[in-house]
């Protein structure tokens, strides 16, 4: 999902004497980063993907929703966010390089296409070839020849299918590396024997379209196992860890037992 899950949601606006819904608001919040890891089936660390939580200041407390804070920022705004981000795990590179390891940012359509207006980010996409960017749901999709105006992204990935516009129209958008099938659809389809036996359809349909599924939403060792025994290639989840700041990344897992 982009960014980060919300754990609270912040009071009334009027609790603020703001109101949250201006762009002036969304430009006064705070956003700290934190990393949940990917693990393929086979236990082995796959990626990490870069979450943003966001919180105003008048209430450090209080997560803010993150899709909503980033909608409310221009083009220009956002791709300083993302230089930002990939600067962060770019100071990170030794732990990637020495494990395999990728990490993912998320992105939306129109900041995806306007990278290519932005050398700096070029440039620094270019030093970090284990970064995948991951296309947010909610947004449109660019088109694929748009995209292969722009080299240094490599292969990308999307988002939370299954939810919103990332639906079957979307996989012939673009060629996906890896595609993540959404929390709530994998919930879904977990909660009967007819639904499970979907699931694994659903995830060889997939397949078809990108080079592996990663399901989203893994809470339990049940649900950890039912994704081992399909055709994904990794998961991501609760069961895994909670997200947690970037100062525990060398203590990370690599193999699961």
């Amino acid at each position: 999902m982009v960014m980060e899950s919300i754990s609270q949601w912040l009071p009334s606006s009027t609790d603020l004497n703001l109101h949250t819904e201006t762009p002036l608001f969304w430009q006064q919040c705070h956003r700290r980063y934190r990393f949940q890891p990917i693990y393929r089936v086979t236990g082995r660390l796959l990626a990490i993907e870069l979450l943003t939580a966001v919180y105003h200041p008048m209430a450090p407390e209080r997560n803010l929703s993150p899709e909503a804070w980033f909608a409310g920022l221009d083009i220009a705004q956002r791709l300083n966010v993302v230089y930002e981000q990939l600067e962060l795990l770019a100071e990170w590179t030794a732990f990637f390089e020495h494990n395999d390891v990728v990490a993912s940012v998320n992105i939306d359509g129109p900041s995806l296409l306007a990278i290519q207006h932005r050398p700096a980010i070029r440039r620094l996409i270019a030093g970090l070839p284990w970064i995948r960017f991951e296309l947010t749901e909610h947004q449109a999709l660019p088109q694929e020849e748009k995209v292969a105006k722009i080299p240094e992204l490599g292969p990308l990935w999307l988002d939370d299918f299954g939810s919103g516009m990332a639906n079957f129209s979307a996989l012939t958008e673009l060629k996906y590396d890896y595609i993540k099938l959404s929390r709530d659809l994998f919930n879904m389809l977990g909660t009967t024997n007819e639904g499970r036996s979907l699931f694994s359809m659903l995830l060889a349909l997939i397949n078809r379209y990108c080079n592996g599924v990663i399901v989203e939403g893994v809470e339990t060792e049940a649900q950890w196992q039912q994704v081992k025994a399909s055709p994904a290639i990794a998961a991501q989840g609760y069961y895994f860890s909670r997200p947690v700041p970037f100062s525990e990344l060398n203590h990370l897992t690599i193999q699961l037992p």
